[in-house]
């Protein structure tokens, strides 16, 4: 029962970090049509902020740094969305994607160039590294924090695009952009809100992947954002509870099959992972609860 109680809580908090990246996603993606695959080099950027301040600046306060790190993560956001996005809005899909390639390729090689390979260490708070007991289980803060972090954020979103002005346009414009600028609401508001939103939630991800691994490399986003690709891909792409339960369900296979697999199988979790993600979108494409295209009647 306690073994059962720790994965438990560790596959909530790892789906809660899926989920959060997925959503960032989704939510760029159900207003633009945009897989934004600098998204997870947004949270690069993030922690290299936070080790320029540490090293320029002397302030090497976790609580000082992390807000600094999460408000970085959101500015930088919405600068690529001005300088990098806006300029390619009404081109083809794929324009968006390859820019979006464009960009994480270039931050990548810019922290190689500039920073150096070697990570670069970050102080985190002590106490997310501390265990709180339940009975004769361990349970480290970081983890409990990440999931209850995750249900507030998905709470407060929720009610943001259901109670306000721009999260209802919001999500009007994830039906249909073109008739929302007709009735007079700003497209350029609507999308820079939807980054706003996209790095804040790569930002809170950011906070626990850092108090993890205590170090910011050029790569650190690559992977945490692939697995938050592949959520929102299970979950429907563009469907905001689709890309939670993407993350979640995804969180919990990789937790579950990591106990389950025997040793010398551990090391295949992932192609296990991916090859039940192909027999899923066999079945059903659209994913868990996206929307299925219509292309006509099959000749």
């Amino acid at each position: 029962m306690d073994y059962l109680l720790q994965q438990s809580i560790n596959a909530l908090s790892l789906g809660g970090e899926y989920a959060l990246l997925a959503l960032g996603l989704a939510i760029v993606f159900s207003v633009m049509g945009l897989v934004n695959f600098a998204h997870g080099d947004m949270i690069t950027f993030g922690g290299y902020a936070m080790f320029l301040v540490v090293v320029g600046l002397g302030i090497a306060n976790p609580v000082l740094l992390l807000p600094i790190g999460v408000l970085s993560v959101v500015l930088f956001a919405v600068f690529l969305e001005k300088v990098a996005f806006k300029p390619v809005r009404g081109a083809p899909p794929t324009t968006g994607m390859l820019t979006a390639f464009g960009i994480s390729i270039l931050i990548q090689n810019m922290a190689l160039i500039f920073v150096g390979t070697r990570a670069k260490p970050l102080p985190t708070m002590d106490f997310l590294m501390q265990n709180v007991a339940i009975g004769s289980v361990r349970i480290p803060v970081v983890q409990i924090l990440e999931t209850a972090v995750t249900v507030i954020a998905i709470a407060l979103l929720v009610v943001f695009l259901r109670r306000t002005t721009i999260g209802m346009a919001m999500r009007a414009a994830a039906k249909d952009l073109q008739t929302v600028r007709l009735m007079g609401v700003s497209a350029d508001r609507v999308v820079t809100t939807a980054f706003i939103i996209s790095g804040f939630l790569a930002g809170l991800a950011m906070v626990f992947i850092m108090a993890r691994r205590g170090a910011v490399d050029p790569f650190m986003g690559f992977a945490p954002v692939l697995k938050a690709f592949v959520a929102a891909v299970i979950g429907g792409f563009g469907s905001l509870p689709g890309a939670v339960i993407g993350g979640l369900v995804l969180g919990v296979s990789e937790v579950m099959l990591q106990v389950l697999l025997p040793e010398g199988l551990a090391g295949f979790r992932d192609a296990f992972i991916f090859t039940a993600v192909g027999v899923l979108l066999l079945v059903r494409p659209q994913g868990i609860l996206g929307q299925r295209p219509d292309f006509g009647e099959k000749s």
